[in-house]
C-alpha cells in the first residue's frame, strides 16, 4: 500500500509538471502589462484593481464581490495586494468573469480561481478556449497553450445576466478578438447618482494574414463587423476597457486623483476609438 501511495504522489507530481512545461506564456510582452498600479474607485462599487496595462475590475457588494480579468500568470499577488490596499478581502470574490480568453487576460485565472474557490462564467465561445489554456485559439494556438487550463463553471450567451448581490452585470457578446470575446454593462451609484458603466472589450485584429485564410475562424469577417456596429448603438454614461491605454486612463486618472467618476464619461474619446478600429477593419477586408 505504502508503494503504491509513493507511485500515484509521484505520477501526480510528473502530471502536474507535464502540464506546466506545456504553459508557455510569451516573454516579450509589454512591461507595462505587468507593471504595479495603485487601484482606486472609478465609481460607485466598481474598481480598478489591474496593472498599469492590463486592466482588471472589481464589483463590491455585501454578498461577495466580481473580479473581472486577472492579467498575466505573474499579476495574481499584484491583483491580491491592489484588492487587499482598498480595504477588500481576496477570499470575497465570488464570481470570476474575463472579457476575453487571451494570457493577459487569463493568465492567472487558474490561479485566482484555487486561491478564492469562485465561480468562472465566460462566453460560450471562449470555453474550450479557456479549458485548453489558449491552444486552440485562431490567432495564438500554433504555439501550445499560453496560460493555465481552466474549467467554466457557468455558460454565458449574449445578453445574460451575472447577478451577486446587488449587482447586476449584462454580459454583451463582442466576438472578433476571440471567439467569445464580451463586453460587460452594469449601474453602479453613488451618493450623488447612479451611473451606467460600459466595461468595453475593443475589437482589435490580432492577426496579419487575411481573414479569408483563418480556417478556424470562417465567420471572423461577419463576427468583427457584428462586434463594431453592436459598439456603436451602446447607450452609457462611463466606460472604460480591457486595456489602460484603450480608453486613456492615465490621462484622465492619476495615483494622487481624488474620486471623480465624471473622468470617464468620455463619449468623444470612445467614439474616436471606434471609427479608428472600423478604419482598421475596411482596409484588413480590402487585403488581397
Amino acid at each position: 500500500m505504502r508503494d503504491f501511495l509513493l507511485l500515484f504522489a509521484s505520477l501526480t507530481i510528473l502530471s502536474h509538471s507535464v502540464v506546466a512545461q506545456y504553459v508557455h506564456e510569451p516573454h516579450d510582452t509589454n512591461p507595462d502589462w505587468s507593471k504595479p498600479y495603485t487601484p482606486f474607485r472609478i465609481a460607485g462599487n466598481l474598481y480598478y484593481v489591474g496593472t498599469y496595462e492590463l486592466a482588471c475590475y472589481l464589483v463590491v457588494t455585501p454578498q461577495g464581490n466580481i473580479l473581472i480579468n486577472t492579467g498575466l500568470a505573474s499579476s495574481a499577488p499584484i491583483i491580491k495586494n491592489n484588492i487587499e490596499k482598498l480595504g477588500f478581502k481576496f477570499s470575497d470574490i465570488k464570481i470570476l468573469l474575463t472579457t476575453q480568453a487571451h494570457f493577459d487576460h487569463v493568465g492567472a485565472m487558474a490561479s485566482v480561481k484555487k486561491m478564492t474557490g469562485a465561480t468562472l462564467m465566460a462566453d460560450e465561445k471562449d470555453v474550450a478556449v479557456l479549458a485548453d489554456g489558449g491552444s486552440s485559439d485562431y490567432a495564438f494556438g500554433d504555439s501550445g497553450s499560453t496560460f493555465q487550463p481552466v474549467k467554466t463553471d457557468r455558460v454565458l450567451h449574449d445578453r445574460d445576466t451575472i447577478q451577486l448581490g446587488d449587482a447586476q452585470l449584462v454580459m454583451l457578446h463582442h466576438p472578433g478578438h476571440t471567439k467569445g470575446s464580451c463586453s460587460f454593462l452594469l449601474t453602479v451609484k453613488d451618493n450623488q447618482q447612479s451611473y451606467r458603466v460600459l466595461i468595453a472589450n475593443m475589437p482589435t485584429i490580432v492577426v496579419e494574414k487575411s481573414f479569408n485564410d483563418i480556417a478556424t475562424y470562417p465567420n471572423i469577417a461577419e463576427d468583427y463587423a457584428y462586434t463594431l456596429n453592436a459598439l456603436k448603438t451602446i447607450s452609457f454614461d462611463l466606460w472604460v476597457a480591457s486595456h489602460a491605454s484603450q480608453f486613456y486612463l492615465h490621462k484622465k486618472h492619476k495615483p494622487s486623483d481624488a474620486y471623480n467618476p465624471t473622468a470617464f464619461r468620455d463619449q468623444q474619446g470612445f467614439d474616436e476609438e471606434i471609427s479608428d478600429l472600423q478604419k482598421q477593419y475596411d482596409q484588413k477586408i480590402a487585403q488581397p
